[in-house]
């Protein structure tokens, strides 16, 4: 056989060989993503795992207290299937009033310092490269406060990695406006809800005390864009409202306070607020105003010197009204009233609680002006008193 045979056919039995060795040797092999359990790598909180985009930029690295898997009751065995949470449960993220859990701005800095890792950070984040500030700065540094089932990438050899990640109560992340965690400050990797039918029964790496996978969560986005978010203090085991986007300058108490208290297992039962409408009936407000009479009122109000009913003229030379009436100017107009008086006072369409209603009076003598010669006395009844002049 022809040397030059023989070698080509010796190089194609190796070629294989070589392959396999290569691919077995590669370094810092991350797992691809997947829905085996054993394609989940369990994180502590201030783990950096498997080939971090960054350095650390978590200011409070560690669990949360008070949320830490070996305070949490464990669930029965074999049941391993995650917990789902909305991102804006109140008490699913935790941190400290007034202090920001990552660096926001040093992780800014340390991704434009490389451009490669910052192309390949955008581009797993769905942004382009000159957008990374803000898509960072819009973010919400908070805590972990369950075991979180995540997809974690990393960045090797110029590559974006991609493998299945359960990362521990107490890790410091930034989540987004639908209160999903995006960025993992440990590491500077991007994150994304995991893979569909992910499970952390088999995980791989290192476990800490009191792991439960049934007791992992999976943090849905929430239905609408959330203001804020309701974190736990840890330190002083109360709630804080931080407004999306910041990184604790703006802490404050919650307007509303959640129906259950700082200290609730998140894992566990959450009691619901009552929904809204259902606010007992109240009494109707009793107007301050008397009720209405029952007679009909005039549809517009009446003009002044115009009455519903014949008026009495002024006669010449009268000094006065009658008993108890003021003097009139000559000329003058006055309605009569129920009681045969003028009213001198407007009327809003109530009746006067000051008198009760009288009977019809009988009718009134009309007084003519004193001379030397007699004068007989005119009876007019009250309804055919003469119009006003």
């Amino acid at each position: 056989m022809h040397p030059r045979i023989r070698l080509r056919r010796t190089v194609s039995a190796l070629l294989p060989v070589g392959l396999l060795l290569a691919a077995g040797c590669a370094p810092d092999a991350s797992p691809p993503a997947g829905t085996a359990d054993d394609d989940v790598l369990l994180q502590p909180a201030a783990d950096p795992g498997p080939s971090p985009f960054t350095g650390s930029t978590a200011s409070e690295p560690g669990a949360a207290p008070g949320t830490r898997s070996g305070d949490r009751s464990t669930s029965a065995p074999g049941d391993g299937k995650p917990l789902t949470r909305t991102g804006s449960t109140p008490g699913l993220y935790g941190g400290t009033r007034a202090v920001p859990s990552c660096d926001v701005e040093t992780q800014i800095r340390m991704l434009a310092a490389d451009p490669a890792r910052e192309e390949a950070f955008a581009r797993t984040v769905s942004v382009a490269p000159g957008q990374v500030p803000a898509f960072l700065r819009a973010l919400t540094p908070v805590l972990l406060r369950a075991d979180t089932l995540v997809t974690a990438h990393g960045f090797r050899a110029g590559s974006v990695t991609a493998f299945q990640s359960v990362l521990q109560a107490g890790t410091a992340v930034m989540v987004d406006g639908r209160g999903v965690p995006r960025v993992r400050c440990a590491c500077g990797n991007p994150l994304d809800p995991p893979a569909r039918g992910a499970g952390a029964t088999a995980g791989k790496g290192e476990r800490w005390e009191g792991f439960d996978p049934a007791r992992t969560v999976v943090i849905e986005p929430a239905a609408r864009p959330v203001p804020e978010l309701v974190i736990v203090d840890e330190q002083h085991q109360a709630w804080i409202a931080r407004p999306s986007g910041d990184e604790g300058a703006g802490d404050r108490a919650p307007a509303v306070p959640p129906p259950y208290g700082p200290g609730t297992d998140i894992t566990g039962p959450l009691p619901e607020a009552p929904p809204t409408g259902t606010e007992e009936p109240r009494a109707p407000k009793k107007s301050a105003r008397p009720e209405k009479p029952a007679e009909p009122t005039p549809s517009r109000p009446l003009p002044p010197g115009d009455c519903p009913t014949p008026a009495l003229p002024t006669p010449p030379g009268e000094p006065a009204g009658g008993v108890g009436v003021p003097a009139r100017s000559p000329g003058e107009t006055r309605c009569p009233t129920p009681t045969g008086v003028p009213s001198d006072s407007p009327t809003d369409g109530y009746p006067d609680e000051s008198s009760e209603p009288e009977p019809d009076d009988p009718p009134q003598d009309v007084v003519p002006p004193m001379t030397d010669e007699p004068q007989t006395s005119i009876k007019l009844p009250r309804n055919d008193r003469p119009a006003a002049r």
